[in-house]
């Protein structure tokens, strides 16, 4: 089976709520303050670095309109990282409209990181990064004695 726009689609929605039950099970102080150890960062700069990627890629694949920057450096509040997220991801389904199966296959330079690749590989790229960061979410929970959300619930 080979997987088409709408199932990829779909998978990315499942791990993004996973993920959003991450960031809701940390306090808002340690979502944005705690690391467990001096070269991690905060859960939110994760979170945050996670947007990015997803608005610019999004855009560039859509849109042919390649911008990367940090969009979301001045949030500081749980409510509004969350609210962050939302309307990425709403400006995602909105622009997933104009990708194609044929746009998903176009292999082209990648205009952040460099090496040639598909429009698929990057959106793949992106969701293996946020898996490996809601990974470390996990971790940080468990360290602050907080059972976090069960891995194997998407919906």
């Amino acid at each position: 089976m080979v997987l088409k726009k709408d199932g990829l689609l779909e998978i990315l929605e499942g791990n993004r709520r996973l993920t959003m039950r991450v960031v809701e099970a940390f306090p808002e102080e340690e979502l944005f303050h705690y690391a467990p150890a001096d070269k991690l960062r905060p859960f939110a700069e994760m979170i945050k670095e996670i947007m990015n990627i997803e608005s610019a890629y999004i855009r560039g694949i859509a849109l042919h309109v390649w911008d990367f920057q940090d969009s979301f450096a001045a949030i500081s509040t749980k409510e509004d990282l969350i609210s962050a997220c939302v309307a990425i991801r709403e400006d995602t389904r909105k622009l997933w409209q104009e990708v194609t199966e044929e746009t998903l296959e176009v292999i082209e330079k990648d205009p952040f990181f460099g090496p040639l690749q598909s429009h698929f590989s990057r959106l793949q790229y992106g969701l293996e990064n946020e898996i490996h960061h809601r990974g470390q979410g996990y971790i940080y929970l468990r360290t602050l004695g907080i059972e976090p959300p069960e891995f194997f619930v998407r919906d």
